[in-house]
């Protein structure tokens, strides 16, 4: 028995050792190039970590948002992955005092991704700092993306177009901005829910596999949408390009019993999914983007029993009643208001239309949410846009299935592209796919002269044969040189290769907000670090601080204090009401400001960033530079100008001082702003011309500098400093530029003394 034993393991073994791995140089090179493109997407994202401070073991989040996206995730870790939205909803009244902000209408893939994931790690033993694990998740999601975008481009055009559309997507600048350290925020989750549910709905679609692999390959499409419309708004786009493609694929007549079983199975799992999405809800289902879900599978339905051998007047019977189903649903939800309240979503319509952007200047007043300029689309694209043009000629002129899904694709993403900046992320994957079908098009012949053998020819044709294949050799060289150029030496950047500019520089708030990066800048700018420590060791976290609504998150999540208004711009009425504040006079800024009680509200600031240019005389003259808020009180002014009818209802102006915009306080000549007599009263001018003072009189006084404010004016009457954050910055230190985060205390008995106001 035992030997009978050894002998049968031995055999078993010995199978082991007869097998032999064979794997092509073919295959070989591309794993090698995909790992290598891996790599580089990776590395890339994590650069700015050269100007983290890794010795406290925390590395900062990047811009506004991720912060708030942030601030969930901590919450989640402490106290659930559904406690922000069960059993009560999580007001954070540590963000737009005094209401505070219902933290359950937030999308929650983002936030529970890393929460669960930061558990796993924890669970296994390494210790990071949540704030650093959050910064460095978008770089490892965007590497699964790009993964992911290989093997959808290689069921595209192959295993060569799959290498090509990763790296094209793993250096697209418009990706790898918002992938980078520290950009927590929803275009992450957003962007790999949208590749991984292309490259498995279309799966679903091929006739080449079994049904039951197509059931399976449409359940996780299901699973994939349900994430993308969990994790980000833009959901909305995927869901009406997903059913325009299965209506134009009825249209012409490529119906078929799999496209049924696909779609009904994947829209009704992710839809049932989202709806139990908190914050989502069945709402969901009768918004305007997501009412054409049934109307298209209502068509399938009745393509799927024309298909059958039923009579003509059946046929025109089935379909009128059809019809008539979706016109009278359509109109019961029109009337019954159902419709008219969910809508085109916001942000959504927005960028169908917009020129309804154009109207509301808090919309408009967000550079991401801008219509694109040529420009935007020249430093995403580069000089491979003339692959993609390519690439767009033998797609149309290959009109398969997976071809017109990437035609809708790359069209419609290319409009949205172009109504706002933001969406350049949208048509990234699209490009990347096509891009590099125009390169493997128009490399491919060439290559195929390359490796031909050589012939016994006549003389004068050996030397034509060897002539053709010098030109081949040299279409291959330059096609080669175009990609070099495009990502490393990029032209249109001024020669620093484009996801270099895009990735090499610091978070905004180690930059303080600048645009510096690069070789030269040695470490973090201290401006707004130095600012959110000030508040976090001297001001209460109940005390609240007023400052325009782009640094909302980083005073409530980095300077542990309360602010008034943040980037969720979820109350309009307080963002105008403290645009006021700042563009009033001092008086009619002290009066708003005791409506939100003088036992809060203790602190205004202000950030402004000065050009410090040299003179012909020796000395230095500071200007504002435009990236702080003396370049957005203009914004200031026009939202709070829509308000102007309110505010002089409510006492706080009368119509002769009030405003509609910023041509109310001054004029702009020979391309410098002069400011009038009421542009010199207003809050936000004294309180960023008393910093320019202060910075230019004591740099005169170290002796080292010679600084002359552009203008002078009075100290100002009820807001006292309190601490000024990079005063001592060298002109010299940032290339002339100096940003100054303004703290002032607000002198409430002053005020109350002057208003003859006891008690």
């Amino acid at each position: 028995m035992g030997d009978s034993l050894k002998e049968r393991l031995g055999k078993g073994f010995s199978i082991f050792g007869k097998l032999r791995i064979q794997v092509s140089h073919g295959t070989i090179i591309a794993i090698a190039a995909l790992l290598l493109i891996l790599f580089v997407a990776f590395t890339v994202r994590i650069l700015p970590l050269r100007w983290e401070n890794l010795a406290q073991g925390k590395v900062l989040l990047n811009e506004f948002d991720p912060y708030y996206q942030f601030s969930i995730t901590k919450h989640m870790v402490d106290n659930g992955l559904l406690s922000p939205y069960w059993p009560t909803h999580w007001i954070n009244y540590m963000k737009w005092y005094p209401d505070g902000i219902d933290m359950s209408s937030s999308l929650p893939a983002l936030p529970m991704t890393a929460a669960v994931l930061y558990q796993i790690v924890s669970v296994f033993g390494v210790n990071i700092d949540l704030m650093t694990f959050c910064s460095v998740l978008p770089a490892v999601i965007a590497v699964v993306s790009c993964l992911i975008m290989y093997y959808l481009g290689k069921d595209m055009g192959g295993r060569t177009v799959g290498l090509f559309a990763a790296l094209f997507l793993a250096l697209a600048p418009s990706f790898l901005q918002r992938s980078a350290l520290g950009f927590f925020d929803t275009e992450v989750p957003g962007v790999l829910g949208l590749v991984l549910f292309i490259f498995l709905f279309l799966r679903s679609l091929d006739s080449n596999r079994s049904l039951r692999a197509s059931i399976f390959y449409a359940l996780g499409a299901g699973a994939a949408l349900a994430y993308f419309i969990a994790g980000w708004g833009a959901a909305y786009y995927v869901l009406g390009l997903t059913v325009l493609f299965v209506f134009v694929m009825v249209i012409i007549k490529r119906y078929s019993q799999r496209l049924l079983i696909s779609y009904s199975l994947t829209f009704g799992l992710a839809l049932f999914i989202a709806t139990k999405v908190p914050y989502i809800s069945l709402s969901y289902l009768f918004s305007g983007a997501v009412i054409p879900v049934a109307g298209v599978f209502v068509v399938l339905l009745i393509a799927e029993l024309l298909r059958n051998n039923i009579s003509m007047r059946t046929k025109l019977i089935l379909t009128g009643s059809a019809l008539a189903v979706l016109i009278g649903g359509f109109v019961t939800l029109w009337v019954t208001g159902i419709f008219g309240r969910s809508g085109l979503q916001g942000k959504f319509s927005t960028v169908l239309d917009p020129f309804i952007r154009a109207s509301s200047p808090l919309i408009d007043s967000v550079a991401e949410q801008r219509i694109s300029a040529w420009g935007n689309l020249y430093i995403e694209l580069g000089i491979s846009i003339l692959f993609f043009l390519v690439g767009m000629y033998f797609t149309l002129r290959n009109p398969t299935n997976r071809n017109i899904f990437l035609l809708l694709f790359a069209v419609t993403s290319l409009y949205f592209a172009t109504s706002m900046v933001r969406l350049l992320v949208l048509f990234a994957p699209a490009f990347a796919i096509i891009a590099g079908i125009g390169i493997l098009s128009v490399i491919k012949p060439f290559f195929t002269l390359l490796k031909e053998s050589p012939r016994v020819l006549a003389k004068s044709k050996r030397r034509l044969a060897r002539v053709s294949k010098e030109y081949s050799g040299v279409a291959v060289f330059i096609i080669f040189m175009i990609l070099v150029t495009n990502f490393a030496f990029s032209p249109q950047t001024g020669g620093m290769p484009r996801a270099i500019s895009q990735a090499f520089t610091p978070t905004a708030i180690s930059a303080s907000s600048l645009p510096v990066g690069g070789p030269g800048l040695s470490a973090p700018v201290g401006a707004w670090l130095d600012a959110v420590h000030y508040l976090n060791n001297n001001v209460p976290s109940s005390t609240a601080v007023v400052m325009w609504w782009d640094y909302g998150n980083w005073l409530s999540d980095l300077g542990n204090v309360t602010s008034l208004c943040d980037n969720t711009t979820v109350n309009s009425t307080q963002i105008e009401n403290v645009g006021f504040i700042f563009m009033a006079n001092e008086n009619q800024s002290m009066r708003m400001l005791s409506a939100y009680g003088q036992d809060r509200v203790k602190y205004i600031a202000v950030f402004t960033v000065l050009y410090v240019s040299p003179t012909s005389s020796g000395t230095y003259v500071a200007t504002p530079a435009g990236y702080g808020d003396e370049g957005k009180w203009s914004w200031m002014a026009k939202i709070s100008g829509q308000a102007k009818d309110r505010f002089i209802k409510e006492g706080y102006i009368t119509a002769a001082d009030a405003w509609t915009d910023e041509t109310a306080f001054g004029s702009s000549q020979s391309g410098q702003w002069v400011w009038n007599e009421k542009g010199l009263n207003c809050t936000v001018f004294e309180l960023m011309n008393y910093a320019e003072v202060q910075y230019a009189q004591r740099m005169s006084a170290s002796g080292l500098f010679s600084i002359s404010p552009d203008q002078t004016t009075t100290a100002p009457k009820y807001f006292k400093e309190a601490y000024f954050a990079g005063i001592n910055t060298s002109p010299t230190q940032y290339g002339y530029l100096v940003p100054i985060v303004a703290i002032y205390s607000i002198d409430w008995a002053a005020y109350n003394a002057d208003m003859g106001i006891t008690g």
